[in-house]
């Protein structure tokens, strides 16, 4: 598949001057005051005798904007019965300096923030884009930019469109073309094998077929591969067991890191790329132990004390510190460790159990679930344990209080990623992470497990 092409768009020199670098929104801390946008329909620009047959693909790019924009929860939408322009009868580019050109001050007029104007054509199945931002106060082109490529890859557009307007108006990069990797029962039967999917639940790749129990899985750095668990099959024993494996998403090639009678599971890579950090209960209690990439150099960072269980590994983005969850207070609580001098610290102290401690991209926060009374919700804290706030509470339909677990951030720091057994099987959710704008990813009838957000 031809490779999305992206270019500026030439612009006369006095359009080009109005253009400001700027940030538009500030990002201060998890709420930010929405903004005022105008996400104006496409526009055809082709022949007419094309319209009918290619606005689908100019509603599936819109819609998917659309969905994009408000899950970031940036902005406000002006309805379009508030416009005081036809649209569709209005060029791309502000008068006077083009004719037919839209005017600012009918924008201005109902208080727009920001104005999108997005035009398309269809030619020789190639999707031929060109979009301008706008900042309507002081009439600044924000965003100008020309997108190609085939139809099929029409969402791939509106990602990168999202992520390209994003970062034009916060300087921070979005998280549109981001992937998950997951556990699913979906592949049938009583397996649950990894699967790939987009951010938003679409375009499901089954990457593992052990037909067995796949779970954990995680991605390395860049992206390029992912660590996860499975009880294969060790033809000498003829007997299953819980071993580590590392699996080349382009090479689809796999190899096996650690096989030690029991559970090796919970993995996570160091920033590094190279060291993965997992949970082997080879000698009884689990405990973490890191390996390299290769499988090679296995060491143990944690022991006890007193046969204390230490589980869940996680990294922070620096490299020089491990969240994990540990039960050597009584119950299952958060820790933290200095990898360097060993020191660890208590940061939970409520609830009953507390489990699966994620790190936040900035390395400002932790994310966890912790069961409290009767049930698994998600928690978010700073990262030296102050700060603790619930982010999530729902029932079933059978009014008892439902499961959340599992979370994980999205590469932009403002989303966490979870599970849910609301609907009565384990759907894939999202909210803010100050507890906003809740929303359901998957919509089916199968399990999904340990979703993990990929870092970029």
């Amino acid at each position: 598949m031809r490779l999305l092409l992206l270019s500026l768009i030439f612009l006369s020199p006095s359009f080009l001057s109005a253009q400001s670098s700027g940030v538009y929104i500030k990002i201060t801390d998890a709420k930010v005051k929405k903004s005022l946008m105008a996400l104006t329909p496409m526009v055809y620009t082709g022949s007419k005798s094309g319209m009918s047959r290619n606005q689908k693909y100019g509603n599936k790019i819109f819609n998917t904007i659309q969905y994009n924009l408000e899950v970031s929860s940036y902005f406000q939408f002006i309805k379009p019965s508030a416009y005081l322009e036809n649209t569709a009868k209005v060029g791309l580019k502000p008068a006077p300096q083009y004719s037919n050109g839209f005017k600012f001050k009918n924008w201005q007029a109902i208080g727009t923030e920001f104005l999108t104007r997005i035009g398309f054509q269809v030619i020789n199945g190639n999707i031929e884009m060109e979009a301008y931002v706008y900042y309507v106060p002081k009439a600044d082109v924000v965003m100008a930019k020309k997108y190609s490529g085939p139809v099929s890859d029409a969402e791939k557009i509106a990602h990168t469109f999202s992520n390209d307007l994003i970062f034009a108006l916060t300087k921070k990069p979005g998280m549109f073309l981001s992937k998950v990797v997951l556990s699913t029962d979906r592949a049938g039967g009583k397996w649950k094998e990894i699967f790939v999917m987009d951010w938003n639940g679409k375009n499901m790749q089954q990457i593992t077929r052990h037909r067995s129990i796949a779970i954990s899985p995680n991605w390395s750095p860049d992206g390029k591969a992912i660590s996860y668990t499975a009880f294969a099959m060790h033809k000498k024993t003829k007997t299953r067991n819980a071993d580590l494996f590392y699996y080349e998403l382009d090479t689809k090639k796999r190899y096996l890191l650690s096989a030690k009678k029991g559970i090796n599971s919970g993995s996570t890579f160091h920033p590094n790329g190279r060291d993965i950090y997992l949970t082997i209960s080879n000698k009884g209690t689990p405990d973490i132990y890191k390996v390299d990439k290769n499988g090679s150099n296995l060491k143990r960072i944690t022991s006890g004390p007193a046969g204390a269980m230490n589980v869940e590994p996680d990294i922070s983005p620096d490299g020089d510190t491990m969240a994990f969850s540990s039960d050597r207070s009584g119950r299952p609580m958060i820790y933290t460790m200095d990898l360097k001098t060993k020191k660890t610290t208590r940061r939970t102290r409520a609830g009953k159990y507390n489990a699966s401690p994620v790190w936040s991209p900035d390395g400002k926060k932790i994310a966890f679930a912790g069961y409290d009374k009767s049930h698994f919700d998600i928690f978010i804290m700073n990262a030296d344990g102050t700060g603790l706030t619930r982010l999530t509470s729902a029932r079933k339909k059978n009014g008892k209080m439902a499961n959340n677990e599992n979370p994980s951030f999205s590469p932009d720091g403002r989303h966490i990623m979870f599970v849910s057994d609301r609907s009565g099987k384990n759907q894939v959710y999202i909210v803010n992470i100050d507890g906003t704008n809740e929303r359901r990813i998957t919509f089916d009838n199968h399990n999904y497990y340990q979703p993990k957000w990929s870092k970029k």
